[in-house]
């Protein structure tokens, strides 16, 4: 590490800290790493020659404003070398999404895509939707946009190739068709209304349309419909009939289909005023199944180029690229880019900046989608940027909250007791930093609302302190919003004062007169009450950020009462895990049966052992 002072102490510059740095650097390719004075990072780059590059910085002029401003900022210098530029950058996006220097471009909203699958673990395939590693055995296809896409598709598909989408624990346990059979979006293989044969048929289709295949298809079941009425099988001839209808339905709701373009990303950037947005369209099986929008931090002022390039090495960084990556602009590697793709996916990857035809057409309109998106999303932030500013005034803050975090409690009587906190600032609600805390004291048991105040802001702030205690993540709150009048808030204020907290503003939202809105009372510590007019868009926004933190909460206490209710006593089996709990209740019917069962019994079930078998009679003898 070069630090910022020569061998007899003096302080120096920031090009002089690089030109020092780059004495002691060869021709290795590499990472390198700007820290400031207080050993904050400012920018993590790579190198295909360190010494090549980082010498760049050292010249006086010559620079943009904003690397100016970093090798101004810099202090000390760390390096990192690796045996080639691909695993440069590799770890240079490793970094950047760990440690998030301000002067990097930065991926917010790292989210994955969901996908369907044709499972391949049964005789009667199940078709779902998938999120996450395509770690269960089946065919996948996507990815879709979002998971309204996919529910949309799925739901078309059933009409079409009625294929199940009950789990494998429900196939086994149908005596009789389910609703869905009764309204022909399932043919009930679970009752043996169709052979194995004829629904491998349909999936087979079902993959042939997901594959792209859909004139063949449509072929088929045209030709399969003619026959059944040459036969006279009218009432064939009419599920045929309805299978094509919703066929073309699918069809004519695919949007824009490419018919020289089997499978690609387009990948589109709009830069505006500092601020960047990113589409991405995914073009699969000759379809478009649909777009997302990203709005990249840009590092202080990043060009085109550079923004590009850290998208896609970030994007992809979970996600299996596709074959074909359309772009809007060239980048400044691209041949790296491209191995460090090719590398992740086991196979070629190809880059390319069409000029002209379809495949321009398609970044075209990708492209116009990012600047239309990005007008939306500025309109946006000027305006929750003036709710901030009056939310500032109105709650005599020194200036507008970067991040709010709203608490609130949900629970029935002292069950599934959950505490909920939500986050808001510039861009709106921050729904990828929301937490639920899980109730582990006696506060939850015994409805006391204070207590599990208590222990909710116990935890989140006793975890800051220990993790971020410099408060230079950006994850600390300058507001809370606490669900409650004077006495919540004054218990709040005295958690956080225990804890040694006691610069973060605490404003409690009181229901009011009659409890209703637009009556809402403000409390802060040490002051009076207040209310704002009742057409003031503070007020508002102030009932969104309560009513968003309610709904988070409430969530959390149904899913954790539904889990609740599902739970049986296997649960606590030592070895038992789902797929074991899973064969058990479909061997036996119910936990209970298990409990009873004989040693014989347990072990003649699928996956249990012996030895497990014994630990699971053991269980439930000692609980007897």
């Amino acid at each position: 590490m070069e630090t910022g002072q020569d061998s007899t102490g003096k302080t120096l510059t920031g090009p002089e800290v690089i030109a020092a740095c780059v004495r002691t650097l060869d021709g290795s390719p590499g990472v390198y790493r700007m820290l400031d004075a207080e050993s904050r990072v400012l920018y993590v780059g790579k190198a295909r020659n360190l010494r090549a590059r980082v010498s760049n910085y050292a010249r006086a002029s010559g620079h943009s404003g904003r690397i100016a401003r970093m090798i101004h900022e810099t202090a000390s210098m760390m390096v990192l070398t690796t045996r080639t530029e691909t695993e440069a950058l590799l770890l240079e996006q490793n970094l950047i999404k760990q440690l998030k220097p301000r002067y990097n471009v930065l991926l917010r909203d790292d989210k994955s895509f969901p996908n369907i699958l044709i499972s391949a673990t049964h005789a009667f395939p199940q078709i779902k939707k998938h999120r996450g590693t395509r770690s269960e055995k089946g065919t996948y296809f996507g990815p879709f946009a979002s998971a309204g896409a996919v529910n949309r598709t799925l739901n078309q598909l059933q009409k079409v190739f009625l294929l199940r989408n009950c789990t494998d624990a429900m196939f086994e346990s149908r005596s009789r068709p389910c609703l869905l059979h009764q309204i022909k979006r399932c043919s009930a293989p679970c009752v043996g209304k169709i052979t194995p044969q004829d629904y491998g048929a349909l999936v087979a289709e079902a993959s042939q349309f997901l594959e792209g295949k859909t004139t063949r298809v449509q072929a088929d079941l045209a030709a399969a419909m003619a026959e059944a009425s040459q036969a006279m099988e009218f009432e064939r001839a009419a599920a045929l009939r309805d299978r094509i209808r919703a066929l073309t339905q699918v069809q004519s709701a695919q949007g824009i289909n490419p018919a020289g373009v089997a499978e690609a990303d387009v990948v589109a950037l709009h830069l505006e005023g500092g601020q960047a947005c990113v589409q991405v369209f995914f073009i699969r099986a000759n379809q478009s199944w649909g777009n997302a929008d990203f709005y990249p931090r840009t590092g202080a002022g990043a060009e085109e180029p550079e923004i590009l390039e850290a998208f896609l090495a970030q994007f992809y960084d979970n996600k299996e690229p596709p074959r074909l990556i359309l772009l809007s602009h060239a980048l400044e590697n691209p041949d790296l880019v491209t191995q460090l793709l090719s590398d992740r996916a086991g196979r070629k990857v190809e880059l390319a900046v069409p000029q002209r035809g379809e495949k321009a057409e398609l970044v075209e309109n990708a492209a116009r989608n990012a600047r239309e998106s990005l007008a939306r999303k500025m309109a946006e932030s000027a305006s929750q940027n003036r709710l901030l500013s009056g939310l500032a005034e109105a709650f005599g803050l020194d200036s507008p909250p970067r991040r709010i975090e709203v608490y609130d409690n949900s629970h029935i009587q002292g069950t599934n007791a959950v505490g909920g906190m939500i986050v808001a600032g510039p861009d709106g609600f921050l729904k990828s930093q929301y937490r639920k805390f899980n109730i582990k004291s006696d506060a939850g048991a015994n409805s006391d609302d204070f207590g599990m105040m208590k222990e909710v802001l116990t935890r989140r702030f006793e975890r800051l302190l220990k993790e971020d205690p410099d408060r230079t993540s950006g994850a600390w709150p300058d507001l809370l919003l606490i669900d409650g009048g004077a006495g919540q808030v004054s218990a709040v204020a005295q958690i956080m004062q225990d804890l040694g907290v006691e610069d973060i503003a605490i404003v409690g939202v009181a229901k009011g007169v009659d409890r209703d809105a637009g009556k809402e009372e403000f409390h802060r510590p040490g002051a009076p009450p207040f209310a704002l007019p009742h057409t003031d868009a503070v007020l508002y926004f102030v009932q969104r950020l309560r009513d968003e933190a309610h709904r988070w909460a409430i969530g959390a206490h149904r899913a954790k009462r539904a889990k609740a209710v599902s739970a049986t006593p296997l649960d606590d089996v030592p070895g038992v895990g789902a797929a074991r709990k899973k064969a058990l209740l479909a061997h036996f019917g119910s936990a209970k049966a298990v409990a009873r069962a004989g040693l014989s019994d347990l072990t003649a079930v699928d996956g249990i052992s012996e030895s497990l078998a014994r630990k699971i009679h053991d269980f439930f003898h000692d609980r007897a």
